[in-house]
């Protein structure tokens, strides 16, 4: 087996095929320097599989050899499909002569793809600062809103995810994020999505910013109602608060626009966005915001207050501008709005037939969500489509919801190949349901059942037992 040495043994090249026992010792080595308890939280969600020969919309598990249909996408990074060749020759176009550049200096680089975020960007979002990846645009972002406005309270929405360093980590909207490391950042308040009563009681003259996504996405798919986000432009232009649009996730084509915000023709004062920007090849983020006073004098007064040493690199810049010409190009936007229509009719129809099963099927674009009548069900079904062939990821936010965020590059053929495994899925679960919902009638039964540390314990016995009567290479 071809491969490269390291202190746990030969670790196997892309493409290789591996045996079960390999995998076992790969993850044994994984846990003993990276994590151990997500080797045991994948494993129980059904979601341990080694990515290999990523290509397009699939990449092949190489235990297996079974291609897998990536319905996950890193939550979004891979809008172009995977290993991109056009994006996979930018970027090695770049390195003949390029490398990530002094951050420090003035950039041709920048200059260019500064130039085109403005250039599609909605409304007059035309100044462009760069960042390391989402959670550090979200940080710049709630850093410039409170020194433009000189106010600190920052209102965010409950179970909303914006990421995982200081600031962002401070407006995620589900305690489990925050409450090992609390005290966060202070003056951030939470209210529920999409009621604007409940935003209009917090927002006042203290209020910095509102921070949203247009549509919650760990939360389980929740596209931001056109009057909810309509009235909270006119709400933080009567109070001077600022508006901030977490476009990480829905940005690039996602859902069916270059920007989710333009389904509702609503332009925030600053915008994040990252992920797809790098093509799933080469990280970058940036922050966009209007050319408006006092947001300008402020950042020109102080050029260095948010300063990344690998956002906004040479390299990257060059690959994200071949991203963003791809997604025109090839009429993606488009494309997602086309194909994420298709799924979504077909998972609607699948809700009326499996109402014991299925509670709602939401989304936009190729941003699709189905939230089953229990949590326990997203690992279940995790499993069943992985076995047919599809990998597709429950929220962290709420684990009843299942994510479909196909690469928005996905046709007919490739959705309909999804559909009928969703369809085949859910007809494994009509035959293990009977099995466990009696548990789940007992006092504490479905309290246990949803409970993610019981999950990840009774589920990952399930697989030790999968494993020893199923081979270890299924």
């Amino acid at each position: 087996m071809r491969g490269t040495q390291s202190a746990g043994g030969v670790v196997p090249s892309d493409g290789d095929r591996i045996t079960g026992e390999q995998k076992a010792a790969i993850e044994e080595t994984f846990g003993r320097h990276v994590n151990r308890g997500q080797v045991r939280y994948l494993k129980a969600g059904h979601l341990d599989v080694l990515e290999s020969r990523r290509q397009g919309i699939r990449f092949v598990d190489p235990v297996t050899g079974r291609q897998m249909i990536d319905c996950f996408t890193s939550a979004g990074c891979f809008n172009v499909g995977r290993h991109n060749p056009v994006v996979v020759a930018a970027l090695e176009e770049a390195l003949d002569s390029l490398d990530m550049g002094s951050a420090a200096l003035t950039s041709t680089h920048q200059v260019a793809l500064a130039d085109k975020l403005a250039e599609i960007a909605p409304g007059d979002l035309s100044r462009v600062l760069f960042a390391a990846g989402g959670g550090d645009a979200v940080d710049g972002a709630i850093k410039l809103a409170r020194a433009a406005t000189g106010r600190t309270g920052i209102v965010s929405t409950v179970k909303a995810y914006h990421g995982h360093t200081g600031f962002a980590l401070s407006a995620n909207g589900k305690p489990h994020y925050r409450h090992y490391f609390e005290p966060l950042m202070p003056a951030f308040s939470f209210v529920p999505f999409n009621d604007l009563e409940a935003m209009r009681q917090v927002v006042g003259d203290h209020t910095a910013a509102i921070l949203v996504e247009p549509v919650q996405g760990e939360a389980g798919i929740f596209p931001g109602e056109r009057a909810y986000l309509e009235v909270l432009r006119s709400l933080c232009d009567e109070r001077g608060a600022l508006l901030v649009f977490d476009e990480v996730q829905t940005g690039f084509g996602r859902t069916g626009k270059m920007f989710a915000c333009e389904h509702v023709g609503v332009v925030p004062d600053i915008m994040t966005v990252a992920k797809a920007l790098g093509g799933g090849l080469f990280p970058n983020a940036a922050i966009l915001y209007r050319d408006v006073e006092p947001m300008r004098s402020f950042v020109e007064s102080n050029p260095n207050f948010h300063r990344s040493m690998v956002g906004g690199s040479d390299v990257g810049c060059r690959v994200s501008l071949r991203v963003i010409e791809y997604i025109e190009q090839e009429d993606l936007c488009g494309n997602a709005a086309r194909m994420g229509g298709k799924l979504r009719a077909a998972l609607e129809q699948l809700m009326g037939e499996n109402p014991k099963i299925i509670r709602a099927v939401r989304g936009i674009g190729m941003m699709v969500g189905i939230e089953y009548i229990h949590e326990f069900l997203g690992p279940m079904m995790s499993d069943a489509l992985a076995k047919r062939g599809v990998f597709a990821a429950y929220s962290g936010n709420a684990p009843q919801v299942m994510r479909f965020m196909l690469p928005i590059t996905a046709n007919t053929e490739e959705v309909d190949e999804v559909i009928a495994a969703i369809r085949g899925a859910i007809a494994d679960m009509r035959r293990l349901l009977p099995l466990a919902l009696p548990a789940a009638k007992l006092p504490f039964g479905l309290r246990l059942l949803n409970d993610e540390r019981v999950q990840t314990s009774l589920f990952g016995a399930f697989r030790k037992v999968e494993d020893m009567f199923g081979g270890k290479e299924r």
